[in-house]
């Protein structure tokens, strides 16, 4: 941490809390893939192994944001009730309208959707993280990037996901699609009940190139040889990281900087621009709940 004397005590902070969450989401997605038994594939590939891929999640791999339909399974499922989601609307309003990552009311909607899982056992919300797989994600995933994670496979590499969703809704989907792992925001829990609180803080922005880089050298892959993959420019530092980085269904800015750079571009979607169904990313874990409040919404609103 020397390396970080020049900045300012809250720029530190912030910058500690980006390591602590990238370490912490490289190591949960290293125990995940060991707990699962390693099968052999069913024909010989060539393959790089010290490469890899990593694809954001949210308008990247599946259309809309994962928290936005997690939400909407927690309160089918009776997580919170009306007056929690008042105020988790309320919190994801002013994040709409302010268009700034205030630390004040950042703290305030985690800690609002922290407290929706506060109690509960980790094993709980893996299960239901499978149901609402099947419910509200299968449907939502994007062929085109699919067919590009499939052909890192096909090649005998190593495919994770890199999302600000829980750690547990990304290895589920990560194993439905057959992917290697997932790097998620990790909440932490004791004897397998969820604390309430977050280890280090949302897997965002440069949170999510410190997993990376975390992830990369505790399985000895070499960057330069590895491929990132995101919509948004948050993701940036991640795709920075790497030697192939890609722009895929790109916003405004990632898609300036893409060009500037010459990386590659690939947009799945139809019609003038596909619509972003869900919550900006600036949020973090508090946009579970503010997602779900679009979500009830839109629902009253087609009944």
């Amino acid at each position: 941490m020397a390396a970080l004397g020049w900045l300012t005590p809250r720029r530190r902070s912030a910058t500690a809390r980006s390591v602590l969450a990238g370490e912490a989401s490289a190591e949960a997605a290293r125990k995940s893939t060991q707990e699962v038994p390693e099968r052999e594939p069913e024909f010989p590939v060539p393959g790089d192994e010290r490469a890899a891929a990593f694809f954001d999640l949210d308008n990247t791999v599946m259309q809309g944001a994962a928290l936005f339909h997690f939400g909407r399974g927690l309160y089918k499922r009776k997580f919170f009730d009306t007056r929690d989601l008042a105020r988790f609307a309320w919190q994801q309003a002013w994040f709409r309208l302010a268009g700034v990552e205030d630390p004040e009311h950042m703290q305030d909607a985690r800690d609002s959707a922290l407290s929706i899982v506060q109690g509960h056992r980790v094993s709980e919300l893996q299960s239901i993280g499978e149901e609402i797989y099947d419910e509200y994600m299968a449907e939502r995933i994007w062929p085109g990037t699919r067919a590009l994670a499939q052909a890192h496979l096909d090649a005998g590499q190593r495919v994770w996901l890199v999302t600000a969703a829980p750690v547990e809704i990304a290895q589920v989907i990560a194993r439905r699609l057959g992917l290697t792992g997932a790097l998620g925001t990790v909440a932490e829990s004791v004897d397998g009940v969820y604390t309430g609180k977050l280890v280090g803080e949302p897997l965002h922005g440069p949170a999510k190139a410190e997993a990376v880089r975390a992830l990369a050298l505790a399985e000895e892959l070499d960057l330069s040889r590895c491929a990132a993959y995101s919509d948004s420019h948050n993701d940036i530092p991640m795709l920075s990281l790497v030697g192939h980085p890609y722009a895929i269904n790109p916003d405004a800015k990632l898609r300036k900087h893409a060009r500037r750079m010459d990386w590659r571009l690939r947009d799945y979607r139809t019609g003038r621009k596909a619509a972003k169904v869900g919550i900006p990313a600036a949020a973090g874990v508090g946009a579970v709940a503010g997602g779900t409040a679009a979500a009830i919404a839109l629902h009253r609103k087609r009944r």
